[in-house]
């Protein structure tokens, strides 16, 4: 027995009878998704469980499904399936770069019902881009059909790292103005304020992981915000690896930064600062826009490689203009981005040493075979042949879109926590 379905047995030995949140984490995983299964694995009677269960449905978070098996050997009516309803509410999702920003009203399977992309300056200023995307969830709401009531949660993915006690950026290199600003409570407000909705301030709820400016039913929407390589590499991971126990996400944009996923959680470090290897000095002597000498960002991003670009004649100023020039098939853009990719994998050979990741995958503006090409020249070249035995180099299955879904999933994956479904289903009365 394993994984929730273990705990839960060795919780009922040590005396504590499962709650609703933990009867609900059982469903959700599949673990468990009939009456007599969750008896069987929380040790509860059936009177019990039946209680537990009814506080789920009068929140409108579970539904019964079609008949599934037999729970007796000796036959009898099929028993009936319990499903987690994912129409019941929607997550607002958001994933911003260094000159656009993408935004989506997601379902809780992590279905995009609705998206809108455009132009947003991270150096315009939190206070600007932050009521920009307040306004474009407004309109995505009315895209999609749904009400701002139905609304659970709100995911923020930014390029920069990320103190998630407090969802304030720390010292971003690419982000000016930005360092210490209160996002969550700006992002909360400036939605209440576009989608017609009763602000109540900010406040911050339990682990540090929320705090919102409008409410729903009396309780607070919560507004989670993470790095956008953390986010994306989670949703890459969920969607696509769930079996993967490290996975490994490297984005090549302006910046370069990786995200991590251990154990099935995101893992970002003491303060948020793990992952950040574009400021991993690689000997050069090219100034970064941290301020310091010879990191990689500096000589491997898809900045540097368009500062590149524009010495030698060539128009490009970002990142995603050299992912345009790529896709076009430029053929200095392509030899450039395999000697960015070459830097990088010799950087990742001690990424792969130290992880042992199962999956290491490519995103970002540079994500092609160009830049693929020369990170497996030297990752394989400089890593142990043991490091890499089991070693898949991807590049990524959601595109631009992984951002979204990570933002999306954390917010569910927050919200239907044991502990907090507990918490919200005191707040609703049920």
């Amino acid at each position: 027995m394993t994984g929730m379905a273990g705990r839960a047995a060795k919780a009922m030995r040590a005396g504590h009878q499962a709650s609703a949140g933990e009867l609900l984490e059982l469903v959700r995983s599949g673990r468990a998704t009939t009456r007599g299964a969750l008896q069987q694995a929380t040790g509860l009677s059936r009177a019990t469980v039946g209680q537990r269960l009814d506080r789920l449905f009068r929140a409108g978070w579970l539904r019964e499904g079609a008949g599934g098996p037999v729970d007796s050997p000796q036959g009898g009516r099929p028993s009936i399936t319990l499903e987690f309803d994912d129409e019941h509410a929607v997550v607002l999702a958001a994933d911003l770069d260094t000159r656009h920003g993408r935004a989506a009203v997601v379902s809780l399977s992590g279905e995009i019902q609705a998206e809108h992309h455009g132009s947003l300056r991270i150096e315009d200023g939190p206070d600007a881009v932050l009521g920009e995307l307040g306004r474009w969830f407004a309109e995505l709401l009315e895209k999609a059909g749904q009400r701002a009531d139905a609304v659970c949660g709100i995911g923020l993915a930014v390029p920069g790292p990320v103190d998630t006690d407090t969802g304030k950026v720390v010292q971003p290199p690419i982000m000016p103005g930005w360092d210490g600003y209160d996002i969550r409570g700006r992002l909360g407000r400036a939605f209440a304020e576009h989608a017609g909705i009763k602000s109540a301030g900010s406040a911050d709820g339990a682990g540090g992981a929320t705090s919102a400016g409008i409410t729903r039913s009396g309780t607070r929407i919560p507004v989670l915000v993470d790095n956008d390589a953390n986010l994306m590499a989670y949703g890459e991971q969920r969607t696509g690896y769930p079996d993967c126990s490290a996975f490994a996400l490297v984005k090549v944009s302006t910046g370069i930064g990786a995200g991590m996923v251990v154990g099935g959680s995101i893992y970002r470090g003491v303060d948020g600062g793990a992952g950040d290897i574009g400021h991993i000095r690689v000997g050069a002597d090219a100034l970064c826009r941290c301020g310091s000498y010879g990191c990689l960002a500096a000589v491997a991003s898809g900045g540097a490689v368009a500062r590149r670009l524009a010495e030698s004649g060539v128009p490009a100023t970002s990142g995603s203009d050299v992912r345009d020039l790529l896709t076009a098939g430029h053929p200095e853009a392509m030899a450039l981005a395999r000697e960015a990719g070459r830097q990088v994998g010799d950087v990742l050979a001690t990424v792969v040493t130290l992880l042992n990741p199962g999956v290491l995958m490519i995103a970002g503006d540079l994500a092609g075979t160009p830049f693929l090409t020369g990170v497996r020249e030297l990752l394989y070249q400089r890593a142990l042949p043991r490091s890499t035995a089991h070693l898949d180099v991807v590049t990524s299955r959601l595109g631009e879109r992984a951002g979204l879904v990570g933002a999306g999933a954390l917010v569910v994956e927050y919200l239907y926590a044991p502990e907090r479904v507990e918490e919200r289903l005191a707040a609703l009365g049920v």
